[in-house]
């Protein structure tokens, strides 16, 4: 990033995944995780991880960004950027890895932390072989 679909910066980006860790709500695990989803449009999508007491109720940051993107109509990811604040990244759970192939099977994952440790691939990579609304036709 940049590209020809936006001109966000990534740094950008990484701030507004950075600046969403900042509202999750995380009293049980104390691990806040903000994410910031490109859409194809060039809109940005944000969220937090939202736990919840009864744990399968919770969400994890990624599917927060990407569910607020497909209730403004949006389809498609570009791109999807997580921050936590560790020294080592964290990559998207299992669960928010197949709901960002519904949207972006070819989508750039950037995960950060607050050292220079940085992973930076296309999610075919992180979940090869993936499932999806193609295996349903």
């Amino acid at each position: 990033m940049p590209n020809e679909t936006t001109r966000i910066p990534l740094e950008t980006l990484i701030e507004q995944a950075r600046q969403a860790s900042e509202r999750a709500y995380c009293p049980y695990s104390e691990f806040p995780v903000g994410a910031a989803v490109l859409a194809k449009s060039g809109k940005v999508y944000t969220g937090c991880n939202v736990e919840n007491a009864a744990y399968g109720s919770t969400i994890c940051a990624e599917r927060n960004a990407i569910l607020q993107m497909a209730a403004a109509g949006e389809r498609d990811i570009q791109a999807v950027i997580i921050y936590t604040p560790t020294e080592k990244v964290s990559a998207p759970c299992g669960a928010c890895r197949q709901v960002i192939n519904e949207f972006g099977p070819e989508a750039r994952i950037v995960s950060v932390c607050d050292t220079n440790d940085r992973l930076d691939a296309p999610l075919s990579e992180l979940l090869p072989h993936a499932f999806g609304p193609k295996n349903l036709q």
